[in-house]
C-alpha cells in the first residue's frame, strides 16, 4: 500500500510539473527599432574588409615598384588565386601589392607557403590601423 501511494504520489508530481510548464509558457515577441542606415554601413564595412582597408592583421606583399608593374602583378595573382583579395597601395614614389587578409600569423604563414611557389619575393607584413 506504500509503494503504490508512493508511486501515485510521484506520477501526480511529475504530470503537475509538466501541465504548469505548459500552462505558464508565454509566447515571445521582439521588437527591434533599428536605424535604417545600419545596413547601408554594414555594406562599407564588408567592404573596406575584402579590400583589405579596415582591420588589423597581416598582409602578404608581392611586388613594390611603379605602377605598370604593379598592375601586372596584380593581374598575375587575381588569375592564379582567387580567394584572397589583392589591393595595390600607394607609398611615395612607388607602388606595393598586397594580398589577403589574415587576422593571424599562422593564417598568413600557410597562404605565404602557398603564394611563393609563384612569387618567390613575397613576405608577410604586420598590418597597423
Amino acid at each position: 500500500m506504500k509503494k503504490a501511494f508512493i508511486f501515485n504520489l510521484f506520477v501526480f508530481s511529475l504530470l503537475a510539473v509538466f501541465s504548469t510548464e505548459t500552462l505558464q509558457a508565454q509566447t515571445p515577441k521582439v521588437t527591434v527599432n533599428a536605424d535604417s542606415q545600419i545596413d547601408d554601413l554594414l555594406k562599407i564595412k564588408k567592404e573596406l574588409e575584402k579590400d583589405n582597408k579596415l582591420a588589423d592583421g597581416y598582409t602578404i606583399q608581392l611586388y613594390y615598384g611603379d605602377l605598370n608593374g604593379a598592375n601586372s602583378v596584380k593581374k598575375k595573382y587575381r588569375m592564379r588565386y582567387g580567394s584572397w583579395p589583392a589591393s595595390i597601395e600607394y607609398e611615395t614614389p612607388n607602388y606595393k601589392v598586397w594580398a589577403g587578409n589574415f587576422s593571424s600569423r599562422l593564417e598568413a604563414d600557410r597562404a605565404l607557403l602557398e603564394i611563393q611557389k609563384e612569387f618567390g619575393s613575397a613576405f608577410i607584413l604586420e598590418k597597423k590601423k
